[in-house]
């Protein structure tokens, strides 16, 4: 079984699997653009979790960037934000796959080798 490089990936596959329950557990399954839009971010950030623990290069960690980015933009752009535990839990979420990705991203060797060089 191959070794996992960084543990920030299956948090966050964990996180995209928590984005797929939470309607149920949060109680907001029944805001339809809620559920749906959580749920799909949570499809998408697990197969990128996937992908990044199998061959591991920095666009996987910028991919999942992006993807908290848009969770937590979601509620605003999609008109949930009213509901504060849509909101709450995109928000903190969000974040969170945000602060992994980049942990990853100035933390490995090679990612941060590559920074260096377009710096300079």
């Amino acid at each position: 079984m191959k070794r996992v490089k960084h543990w920030q990936d299956p948090a966050n596959a964990l996180l995209g699997a928590w984005l797929i329950v939470s309607p149920w557990i949060l109680g907001f399954h029944g805001v339809i653009v809620a559920a749906v839009s959580t749920a799909a971010l949570g499809a998408l950030l697990i197969a990128s979790s996937i992908e990044a623990m199998q061959v591991s290069q920095a666009w996987e960690e910028w991919l999942d960037v992006a993807l908290g980015v848009v969770l937590m933009l979601l509620p605003v752009v999609l008109g949930f934000d009213g509901n504060p535990a849509a909101l709450q839990n995109a928000l903190l979420t969000g974040s969170t796959v945000i602060a992994l990705a980049l942990w990853v991203l100035a933390t490995d060797d090679e990612f941060a080798s590559g920074w260096d060089r377009q710096a300079g």
